[in-house]
């Protein structure tokens, strides 16, 4: 049967919108997997809390290794699905693995665009180099307390003139909605480090 694997958003676990998107597709007919990502939710890895342009996109090809030697899926017919940041992360592992023929994103972010230019392009060339240097100055802090500090969640409390997307965020991740105690999102976020892998990785560059 046709099997597609599932992951994001970015920040978020399985038990949220990628494990709907799964049981979802599931009833229509699909076999489906939803995943956490490397160094988050119930998957392993150290530190926690990193992402990484290229382990990120490794795990969607990870996803397809698994699907594609189990007997009751047909091999010709895996697809990935990426949400949000995840997106990005899709398109790049259709543009490398082959055994992926069909790819589809949800509310796709590109992280490395916006981790090197910040949201709706905002950030130039000097502001690009400070965040450089507040990142490395955080990596030697980090490695002096022996220690990866965090940041990132979801905004709270909600400042009340933060953007709509904000607002967004803040209605499903902070809320019985959609919290979830080992969402990234919901709780502490990233390690706070994890901008420096996507700055310089425009992971769409191939994805034509």
């Amino acid at each position: 049967m046709p099997a597609i694997a599932i992951s994001g958003p970015f920040g978020a676990v399985k038990e949220q919108a990628s494990g709907l998107y799964a049981q979802t597709l599931a009833e229509r007919g699909f076999l489906t997997i939803a995943f956490d990502p490397s160094y988050t939710g119930e998957s392993s890895g150290q530190p926690r809390y990193v992402a990484s342009p290229d382990i990120n996109t490794e795990d969607f090809s990870a996803a397809v290794d698994y699907l594609s030697t189990r007997d009751d899926v047909d091999a010709e017919c895996i697809g990935i699905l990426g949400i949000c940041g995840w997106g990005g992360m899709a398109l790049n592992a259709a543009a490398i693995d082959t055994r992926i023929k069909a790819t589809v994103t949800a509310t796709m972010y590109d992280m490395s665009r916006v981790n090197a230019n910040g949201y709706f392009d905002s950030m130039n060339a000097d502001a690009r180099h400070e965040l450089r240097r507040q990142l490395n100055a955080q990596r030697t802090e980090d490695y002096r307390n022996g220690t990866f500090a965090l940041g990132g969640g979801v905004v709270d409390p909600l400042p009340a003139d933060a953007p709509q997307f904000v607002k967004d965020y803040h209605a499903y991740y902070k809320t019985p909605r959609g919290y979830h105690k080992r969402s990234l999102n919901s709780n502490h976020g990233w390690n706070k480090t994890s901008p420096l892998s996507f700055i310089n990785m425009p992971i769409l560059s191939y994805s034509d």
